[in-house]
């Protein structure tokens, strides 16, 4: 596994792969899954966190399962822009996923990304209690929507047009 920049992202995702979103939260982690073109992220049911190795194994089948490329990890920056103990922790994780994945990640400043998440569950009338539910996974749809969306502005490889 290694840390690689957005622009490399194309050569990782050729062959039909997908590219996976995940909000790193202390008690879940959200995940999305970009469609097969590279235009929509789509939310998946979050995962409890329990411990990193039990973590690890749900998620890297899951990835399998969508037949994923690539991950692209929300970096919780400080509204400042500097890096806070929770950038530390997505730091880390990406770090230790090295040793049981080849797949590259991508760090992805996620800045009020939960905040959006919340306002279109909102607008979509979800209750506060259905919001707990799908809030992580929500914010890494967002998370990897971006992405999505600046590949498309960069005209990166496939994203070109």
């Amino acid at each position: 596994m290694s840390i690689i920049t957005i622009e490399e992202l194309p050569a990782r995702l050729s062959g039909g792969k997908t590219l996976a979103g995940l909000d790193l939260g202390d008690k879940t982690i959200g995940v999305a899954v970009s469609d097969r073109g590279f235009a929509f992220a789509h939310p998946r049911p979050v995962i409890m966190r329990r411990k990193f190795s039990l973590d690890a194994a749900v998620l890297l089948a899951l990835l399998q399962k969508e037949n994923v490329g690539a991950v692209v990890l929300g970096l919780p920056v400080n509204m400042d822009g500097s890096e806070g103990p929770r950038a530390q922790k997505s730091r880390a994780f990406a770090r230790n996923m090295a040793a049981v994945t080849d797949l590259p990640f991508v760090l992805w400043d996620e800045r009020l990304s939960t905040v959006a998440a919340e306002r279109t569950l909102i607008e979509m009338d979800f209750s506060r209690r259905k919001r707990a539910g799908k809030i992580d996974s929500a914010a890494a749809a967002f998370i990897l929507q971006g992405v999505l969306d600046r590949l498309q502005a960069l005209g990166v490889g496939a994203w070109s047009k």
